[in-house]
This record gives structure tokens, C-alpha cells and sequence, in this order.
């Protein structure tokens, strides 16, 4: 189960019906001018992270995702064509949550923009900011109970993505976007504290 929610965060959005992967979409020339196609502008950009870029699971801790999410049993390091992520596995079931720089996406939040007005999304909804930055939730199906997709803008050319895949017995099972949004606010403070 864990390889499945990771290759969905590699993939940058799922079909959450059936597990699979749905592509991300794939960035257009550079030339164009960030923030585009309506999507927000990120006023304070984080530009220390390479760190994470390298070690994903440095952008939050272990005890800040069990403070999260419940006890972990172990995490993984999947290295992708888009950027290293992190994927916390509990202890509770098959639940995990899959967390990282999409390094290889140098559109942002843009990107997203741009498949949504393209029909790209089934799932689009802008969220309140997360400690000041502009995120997203996103989907290539309607939501699945203990799912979700969430970009949050680190800079204009830049999202962290973080990808619950929980299942019941996980505490934040009824609220995945919940626990998503604690996780991006996790990984910004720690971000700007490094």
C-alpha cells in the first residue's frame, strides 16, 4: 500500500477510485511569466531547500508526524523523476502519508492552474493559506474517504506536495486533508527555521 500512495505522489495527483497514477502535468517552457493561469502569487518564497530536495524526510520529523498521525512504523525514500519524497508509514493498518519537493515541476502552482482550466481536474479547491502560502486541493476523481492530494506554493516555481493515503484505525482517517494541511504547516516551519 505504501508504494501505491507513493507512486500517486510522484504522479502529482491519482485516481483514487482504483490506486492507479494519473500523470502530472507536463511543464511548459520556462519563458512563461509565475505566477499564471490564476494562480497565486507566493510573497514570502522559501529558497532554502535543498536539504529536503535531497532528504525528503528532513522537512518534518518523525515525532511531528506521529504527533499527527499516530505511531510510525517506518519511512521510505522514494526517488522519482519529479523530486525525492518522503512516505511515513504507521503503525495502524496500511496508512501512510507521502510528503516532498516537486523539484522537476519548475511552473508551481501554475501548473495545477493551468490542467484545471484545461479540464485537467475533477478536484480543485483552493484552501485557505497555509501559514501564508497559497495551496491547493486537487484530484483527478472526486474525493475518496481517507484521501487526498494538497500542493502548497513554497515559491512561484516550487509546491511541496503532501499525500495522506489513510485507512481506518488512523486518527485522522475521517479527515485526510486535515492531517495534509498539518504536514505542509510541519515542513514550511521547518523550512523557514533551517
Amino acid at each position: 500500500m505504501a508504494i501505491a500512495a507513493m507512486v500517486v505522489f510522484a504522479s502529482g495527483c491519482s485516481d483514487q477510485k482504483s490506486g492507479n497514477p494519473t500523470p502530472a502535468p507536463s511543464p511548459a517552457t520556462a519563458s512563461t511569466q509565475l505566477p499564471r493561469d490564476g494562480a497565486p502569487a507566493v510573497s514570502q518564497p522559501i529558497t532554502n531547500t535543498a536539504g529536503a530536495e535531497t532528504d525528503p524526510c528532513s522537512a518534518v520529523t518523525t515525532a511531528q508526524i506521529e504527533q499527527i498521525g499516530g505511531k510510525v512504523k517506518r519511512t521510505v525514500i522514494d526517488d522519482v523523476s519529479l523530486g525525492k519524497n518522503c512516505g511515513w508509514i504507521f503503525e495502524e493498518g496500511p496508512s501512510n502519508v507521502n510528503a516532498g519537493l516537486i523539484v522537476g515541476n519548475k511552473e508551481g502552482l501554475s501548473s495545477l492552474y493551468s490542467k484545471k482550466a484545461q479540464g485537467g481536474f475533477v478536484t480543485f479547491k483552493p484552501i485557505d493559506s497555509i501559514d501564508g502560502y497559497p495551496a491547493v486541493i486537487y484530484g483527478t476523481t472526486e474525493g475518496h474517504e481517507g484521501l487526498c492530494n494538497l500542493a502548497v506554493g513554497i515559491r512561484d516555481d516550487l509546491v511541496y506536495t503532501v499525500v495522506p493515503q489513510l485507512y481506518t484505525g488512523n486518527p485522522m482517517f475521517a479527515d485526510p486533508c486535515g492531517m495534509a494541511t498539518k504536514v505542509a504547516a510541519a515542513a514550511i516551519k521547518n523550512f523557514k527555521g533551517a
